[in-house]
């Protein structure tokens, strides 16, 4: 099991097997197959299923064929649904600069990312028992100061202490570019995330604003929170809290980043394209409610300038019935970049951030032209009071000067307003 059976960076020995554990129910593993070192593709990882493991496939190209042997073909990955299990940039930077592993292969990150991360799934030295990476304790609310300081001091490369670094450790678990971590709370540990040193506003809650906005607008979001952080140059800072959807109870959710999905299928980055998986693998009675909840996150994220809207930024989740559902959106702040074009194509444009291009394939939606007007006036019209709701929110003066110039430049504004 976890705690004393587990593993920490100075106890490693490099080895060119692993194993995938499922843990749906964490008090009790189950083995699902066997992770190599790929002969053919450098730091590729290779994966087989454990003769004994018939629950579900990981993910569809990874079919439940016991014997076969199945690879990414891509440097720095894992196959199918596995390569969600490792982290992204922000774990990426902690397991290479504070735990430091003998070896940095594509297993020591799927490794050394632990035992709490997004989904069900866990990575273990033994195939005989589950032994991950050992991360813990979590650090708590009154640590936050403390966390705080050493999100920033990893991002100047500042040496981090022993005793800071097992504030961070947790952290390596999750996806995402941006600072966060795990915290723990009575209801369980949460996520936090954090500012970038960069940032031009309090991302943290303008990320909360935009997320309850986007509930406001009738879009299922996970659940955020702030936290007040002691002031950086005597500007105000919070911290960012949010509800993991990958946990019900004491058991853990199956969940596939829209880009495994799309590439299982071998379907293009579009927002289109996840529509039809969504009719595919979706329950018969929700496949229209979650295709129209889709395409009201495109015509959000558009209007709201959220262009960081790519293929890891939405989720299925995989639930009891054996059907996967569309997770709450998340990861929805306007990037500010001005850019016109989102991450996933619209439609027949392309990228192209325009409501008239989002309504080119709606077919793919199941949407009749109608209905959609009626979905984009219904965020339209939430959207054009978004100044009113940052204010309330608490996002400061200078920070919704900054907003403003993005979210009301004419491309967006006119839009909207034409819909409201």
């Amino acid at each position: 099991m976890t705690g004393a059976d587990g593993l920490t960076p100075h106890t490693y020995v490099p080895q060119d097997q692993l194993y995938v554990w499922a843990l749906v129910n964490p008090a009790q593993p189950v083995l699902v197959g066997e992770l190599r070192l790929s002969q053919l593709v450098a730091d590729c990882a290779t994966f087989a299923y454990n003769a004994n493991w018939w629950h579900f496939a990981l993910s569809e190209d990874l079919p439940l064929l016991p014997g076969q042997t199945f690879t990414a073909a891509e440097r720095g990955s894992a196959p199918g649904a596995i390569d969600d299990a490792r982290p992204d940039r922000w774990g990426e930077r902690i397991i290479r600069h504070i735990d430091r592993p003998a070896r940095l292969s594509i297993l020591e990150m799927l490794l050394f990312a632990g035992d709490d991360r997004f989904g069900a799934l866990g990575v273990s030295v033994s195939g005989q028992r589950y032994i991950p990476r050992r991360l813990g304790p979590y650090p708590r609310l009154g640590d936050l100061g403390l966390l705080s300081a050493a999100i920033e001091d990893v991002q100047a490369q500042v040496p981090i202490s022993a005793d800071i670094q097992r504030l961070l450790q947790p952290g390596v678990t999750l996806g995402g570019a941006r600072p966060k971590a795990l915290l723990q709370t009575d209801a369980g540990p949460c996520v936090i995330k954090f500012s970038e040193l960069g940032d031009s506003v309090d991302t943290p809650l303008v990320e909360h604003a935009t997320m309850t906005l986007a509930a406001l607008a009738g879009i299922n979001v996970a659940t955020t929170g702030v936290l007040p952080l002691p002031p950086r140059h005597g500007m105000a800072r919070h911290a960012l809290t949010i509800e993991r959807f990958d946990r019900m109870g004491g058991f853990r959710l199956h969940c596939l980043s829209a880009r495994t999905a799309l590439r299982a299928a071998q379907l293009p980055e579009s927002y289109a394209a996840l529509a039809s998986v969504l009719l595919r693998l979706g329950h018969p009675d929700h496949q229209r409610a979650m295709r129209e909840e889709l395409f009201k996150r495109m015509v959000f994220n558009i209007l709201m300038d959220n262009t960081d809207d790519h293929e890891r930024n939405h989720s299925l989740v995989l639930g009891l019935d054996g059907y996967y559902a569309l997770s709450p959106a998340y990861d929805v702040v306007p990037t500010l970049l001005n850019l016109g074009y989102q991450a996933l194509s619209v439609g027949t444009a392309g990228a192209e951030s325009s409501l008239e291009n989002a309504l080119t394939q709606l077919n793919d939606f199941g949407i009749k032209r109608v209905r959609a007007l009626e979905l984009i006036r219904q965020v339209a019209r939430v959207v054009d009071g978004w100044q009113a709701h940052f204010t309330r929110q608490g996002v400061c003066p200078a920070d919704m000067e900054v907003l403003r110039a993005s979210i009301d430049r004419p491309a967006l504004k006119q839009q909207r307003q034409a819909h409201c």
